[in-house]
């Protein structure tokens, strides 16, 4: 039934036509899939913080075929990792947010089904294929570690795994999933090491709880931060980047250790940005679940020694991209409903990517009915080279802070203004128009009222 849901977006994907999975490799690829957690798209030292140091990380992106301008199309931890996990947008996987609010349209679902509303949430994973699901078919070992939270490990594919799942104890996004990085690395490493005597291809889903809240940080770190006169807020965020960064570099050594990097895809992402409040443990309005480029940006990286150049890439990348370049890396059939751009083409041939146009969604954080995220819409937002173009929509429950000035819709040049302070709406009608066009043509939205565009 789900699949009834995936048919938008193909139109703006162009695939190299003499580019095929059977040429991907001749050896299957390992691949390593690493997520930072609520960390925005400027701090790291390689994007040009000048306090954080990220030096591992670093050293990736000199490794890499680096998207200086990448993005997550909704910028939420759950519906992100959803995205990453089914090749999805979150309107299609329908996973729109963290938790189920408590709704009359979810307390009918529960009625008539018998299960709990974080069940029904969970069992969208169950219609849908999973990047680990179609490895393990080539032949793969898969790992999950950190953030997941769709059930359990086994149900989204996953060979080996951290996480129990709901409805077991902690399990809303990933029980003891959660102590990796932080506690150590021994369950990925023993799992690289059962791979490898089993002379298998392996996938890691390293989704650490890191740098995400609770920030505890070693105190080393948060004693070098303090020192340079940050408040205890931003210094322990600040220390808790530079631990996952860390983490990062324990994983990437332990693939050169077992001689494996030659033949390891790595791939980096963010789920989501942070603005870290000055005041509180928190974040700061524009960023976490906003569509603004504090939420949504983030630096892609993919690394394959010999395989994908290392360079910067000015093109617009997005995280819808990232499954469909993994299967085809593996070898495997990427399924041909899916919206995302199979990159590996163009990174391996160092050819520009046909495509100037990206799309992404915000939803309220607590979900108004399960399966159906028009409910909960509270934006839609488009990139077409440098301008954004965001439409806010009257969702519910509609918990986003909208600060008190802003208006809708909102039209920004992002080479000038890279912190979107500069609505230009009102001067360039026509160019929001024939924006807000290609929105609908990506999805159309049929119940949702659009704020301010009459």
């Amino acid at each position: 039934m789900m699949r009834l849901f995936l048919i938008l977006a193909l139109p703006f994907v162009m695939v190299d036509s003499a580019w095929s999975v059977e040429a991907a490799a001749a050896e299957k690829p390992n691949i390593v899939l690493i997520l930072s957690d609520d960390q925005a798209w400027t701090d790291y030292s390689f994007m040009g913080h000048e306090q954080i140091d990220t030096p591992h990380i670093d050293r990736l992106a000199s490794e890499s075929a680096a998207f200086r301008r990448g993005y997550v199309p909704t910028a939420l931890c759950r519906p992100s990792l959803m995205t990453l996990a089914t090749g999805l947008y979150t309107h299609q996987h329908r996973t729109s947010g963290n938790n189920p609010a408590e709704t009359e349209a979810n307390a009918r679902h529960a009625r008539e089904t018998g299960k709990d509303s974080r069940e029904l949430i969970i069992s969208h994973i169950d219609d849908l294929p999973t990047v680990p699901e179609l490895l393990g078919e080539a032949g793969y070992l898969s790992h999950q570690s950190g953030k997941w939270w769709e059930g359990s490990y086994q149900r989204g594919g996953f060979t080996h795994g951290m996480t129990a799942g709901f409805p077991k104890p902690r399990g809303r996004h990933g029980d003891a999933g959660l102590t990796i990085g932080r506690e150590g690395m021994e369950p990925v490493f023993d799992f690289i090491d059962e791979a490898v005597e089993k002379e298998k291809p392996f996938f890691v889903w390293y989704a650490p709880f890191l740098p995400h809240t609770p920030h505890t940080p070693p105190t080393r770190l948060f004693d070098k931060y303090k020192a340079m006169g940050l408040g205890d807020f931003v210094a322990k965020y600040y220390a808790m980047c530079e631990w996952f960064d860390e983490t990062c570099g324990q994983l990437l050594e332990k693939l050169e250790a077992e001689g494996l990097r030659e033949n390891t895809l790595v791939v980096y992402v963010c789920d989501n940005g942070w603005i870290q409040s000055t005041d509180r443990n928190g974040y700061a309005a524009h960023s976490k679940r906003s569509p603004y480029e504090m939420g949504t940006r983030t630096p892609i990286l993919f690394s394959w020694p010999d395989r994908i150049d290392a360079t910067d890439r000015p093109e617009l990348c997005t995280s819808i991209d990232i499954a469909p370049t993994i299967l085809a890396a593996a070898g495997v059939e990427v399924p041909n409903n899916w919206p995302g751009m199979n990159l590996l083409p163009a990174l391996e041939s160092g050819k520009k990517i046909r495509r100037d146009t990206i799309f992404g969604e915000a939803f309220a954080h607590d979900i108004a009915d399960v399966h159906k995220p028009e409910d909960s819409l509270l934006y839609r937002w488009v990139i077409e080279d440098d301008w954004k173009l965001l439409l806010r929509y009257d969702g519910q429950p509609g918990s986003m802070k909208y600060p008190p000035d802003e208006t809708a819709p909102l039209l920004f040049d992002l080479n000038i203004d890279p912190h979107e302070r500069n609505n230009l709406a009102t001067s360039n009608p026509k160019l929001v128009v024939r924006l807000a066009h290609k929105i609908a043509q990506w999805w159309p939205v049929t119940e949702r009222k659009v704020v301010g565009l009459e």
